[in-house]
């Protein structure tokens, strides 16, 4: 009952939707009856432009957060652990936190070019810090008494990574995966818009250059979708994980 409930705002939303354009509230050029927008993502589906282009986007989306997951919480843990490399690597992650992402997809295009090295390079760049931030800090946070125990015990450097701080950091950089798996899609898209010639977001301009705001629509919500699902896969994804932990 719980888990239908939570799922209520969205049907609502649904039927706010088509009324509003049924009723002519707002143009119905500007926003489309949710109907038309979905007999627009079936006619998607079956000609390919959907499958085709989100595949290409799928596979940037998942080889540049995969890189940025290794690469970010790789760094984070080596920072906690390393004062020279944090005293050198944290002002750089200061000083890139607080930039907007999207202003480096003219600097990725201009080193990679426009096919998928830049969009990967950009996703890779873009969702490496919050994952850095959140390994980092869960590393800091690491029991003082396990590492110093640890030591005792002979236990040399690596195996302490992996036995006790890792471990203790995993809350944290999970949480800051999760924010990178939410701001890949924002930089994946966005790039694609303006620099690309497939993927999700040069179908969403492409479309919306030619009137075709149906299929424009379907091709947003059919993101949006995608990210409530895979947020909602993750969560479940740290439940376990977290469960198998303890």
């Amino acid at each position: 009952m719980r888990a239908t409930l939570s799922y209520l705002p969205l049907v609502l939303l649904a039927v706010a939707w088509e009324a509003i354009a049924r009723l002519n509230l707002v143009d119905s050029s500007a926003l489309p009856p949710l109907s038309k927008v979905g007999l627009a993502w079936v006619d998607l589906i079956r000609g390919g432009e959907l499958v085709n282009n989100g595949a290409a986007s799928l596979y940037r989306g998942s080889v540049g957060l995969l890189l940025a997951v290794l690469g970010g919480g790789g760094l984070g843990l080596c920072m906690a652990r390393w004062r020279l490399l944090d005293v050198f690597v944290n002002p750089l992650v200061e000083l890139f936190y607080p930039l907007p992402k999207s202003a480096l997809i003219p600097v990725t295009v201009l080193w990679l070019g426009f096919g998928d090295g830049s969009k990967i390079l950009l996703i890779f760049l873009g969702c490496m810090i919050p994952v850095t931030i959140g390994a980092y800090n869960g590393a800091r946070g690491s029991d003082h008494a396990l590492v110093w125990s640890a030591r005792s015990m002979g236990a040399n450097r690596l195996r302490m990574m992996w036995d006790v701080v890792v471990p203790s950091a995993l809350p944290e950089l999970l949480n800051g995966i999760r924010t990178a798996l939410a701001l890949a899609f924002i930089l994946l898209v966005s790039s694609e818009l303006i620099v690309s010639q497939q993927g999700f977001g040069y179908l969403i301009g492409y479309l919306g250059s030619t009137g075709s705001y149906e299929g424009m629509y379907a091709v947003v919500l059919t993101v949006a979708f995608l990210g409530f699902a895979a947020d909602r896969i993750y969560q479940l994804f740290i439940q376990w994980l977290l469960r198998w932990r303890d």
